[in-house]
C-alpha cells in the first residue's frame, strides 16, 4: 500500500464562494453559459442547479475538487469545469499536476472518510489532516483507466428491446414482500477493516443512497451476489446487487425465491423505492416493517409476471448498457 499522507500535503485547501442560489440567475443546464452551482448534495456531482455567469464572482477553476463540509458531509467530486459554490465547500486544487484518473481516485479516497462524520461534526477543521494514499497504486490506476475507457467506450442510448411496452394495460396485483423474498440481515463489517485488506472488485454496501448504496470497492466480502440491499437504517433505499459484497451495519438483504435476473431486480427496485414516504427517522425500515409490506406488481394468471418485468426494462433507452 502507498504511504499515507495529509490531504494538504497534496492539494491546496480554501473556501469557496459562499454563495446563496436565490441570489443567482437560475438556468438550463443545456444553455452554452450555464455554470453548475455546487452545493452540500451527494447527487448530480454536487451540482444542485446552474446559473447564469456573474461578471463580478470569480468562478472556481476547472480540475479542481470540491468538498462539502456540511450537509452531506465529505461528499466529493471532480469538477472539470469551472464552477460556482454555495456555503461550507472547501475546493482542492492539485500542488502537482495529476491526470483526470488520480483527482478521480482522490476524490473517491476522501469521500470514503464520510463515516467519521456526521451533520453534528462538520469537516472543515479537520479536512486537511485527512490521511490519503501519497500516490495512486500502480494496478489501482491501471485497472481505473482500463474501467473508464471501457465504461465511456460501451454506453450506448439504445434499448434491447425497440418494441413500446405500456405498464398502463397490465393487470396488478399486491404480494407480499415476504411471499417473494427471504428477508435476512447481512453481516456488518468495518470499513476499517477493509482498508486493511485493500482495494478490489467487491463493492461495499452502505446506508446511503447514491451510487446503487456502494461506499468503495475493497478486495473482500461476505455476502452472495444476485440479491436486493435495503437501508433500514432510516428511509428503506433499495438497490440491487448483482455481484459479491460485504456491507455495513443496517444493510438488510432481500433473497429472492424465484429467479431473478438484472432486468427483472432494476424493476422491483423501483417499486420498492417509491414505498420510501412510510418510513422517517421515527419509523424506519427495519425486517418486522418490511416483513409486513406489500407490493403491486404486475400479473399474469394471478402471478408476478416477471417476464413482462424483464421485457418492459429492456424496452427503455439505455437498456443496452446495463
Amino acid at each position: 500500500m502507498s504511504k499515507l499522507v495529509k490531504i494538504s500535503d497534496i492539494f491546496d485547501i480554501e473556501y469557496g464562494n459562499s454563495l446563496e442560489l436565490i441570489s443567482l440567475l437560475e438556468t438550463k443546464s443545456t444553455n452554452h453559459n450555464a455554470i453548475p452551482f455546487i452545493s452540500r448534495t451527494e447527487n448530480n456531482n454536487g451540482a444542485s442547479a446552474f446559473v447564469e455567469k456573474e461578471l463580478d464572482i470569480k468562478l472556481n477553476s476547472k480540475h479542481t475538487l470540491s468538498v462539502a463540509l456540511g450537509g452531506s458531509v465529505l461528499s466529493t467530486f471532480y469538477q472539470p469545469i469551472e464552477y460556482y459554490t454555495g456555503f461550507h465547500i472547501f475546493i482542492l486544487t492539485p500542488r502537482k499536476q495529476l491526470s483526470i484518473i488520480e483527482m478521480l481516485y482522490y476524490a473517491k479516497c476522501i469521500s470514503s472518510n464520510k463515516y467519521k462524520y456526521s451533520y453534528g461534526r462538520q469537516a472543515n477543521k479537520t479536512l486537511k489532516d485527512i490521511l490519503i494514499p501519497k500516490k495512486i497504486p500502480t494496478n489501482t490506476k491501471a485497472s481505473l483507466i482500463s474501467f473508464y475507457q471501457q465504461t465511456l467506450t460501451d454506453i450506448s442510448r439504445e434499448p434491447i428491446n425497440k418494441t413500446s411496452l405500456k405498464i398502463s394495460d397490465r393487470n396488478w396485483k399486491r404480494f407480499k414482500l415476504i411471499e417473494l423474498f427471504d428477508i435476512k440481515g447481512s453481516k456488518t463489517t468495518s470499513i476499517h477493516d477493509l482498508e486493511d485488506w485493500g482495494y478490489g472488485k467487491s463493492p461495499y454496501v452502505t446506508t446511503q443512497a447514491t451510487n446503487n448504496g456502494t461506499g468503495g470497492f475493497y478486495d473482500f466480502y461476505t455476502e452472495k451476489g444476485g440479491c436486493l440491499t435495503v437501508d433500514s437504517a432510516v428511509l428503506g433505499y433499495c438497490s440491487y446487487q448483482e455481484n459479491d459484497f460485504s456491507a455495513s451495519d443496517h444493510v438488510e438483504k432481500l433473497i429472492p425465491n424465484f429467479e431473478m435476473n438484472k432486468y427483472i431486480a432494476l424493476f422491483l427496485t423501483t417499486i420498492l423505492n417509491l414505498e420510501q414516504y412510510r418510513y422517517n427517522y421515527g419509523r424506519k425500515c427495519s425486517q418486522t416493517r418490511m416483513k409486513e409490506i406489500n407490493i403491486k406488481l404486475p400479473t399474469k394468471n394471478t402471478q408476478p409476471d416477471w417476464q413482462f418485468m424483464e421485457d418492459y426494462i429492456k424496452s427503455l433507452p439505455y437498456s443496452k448498457s446495463l
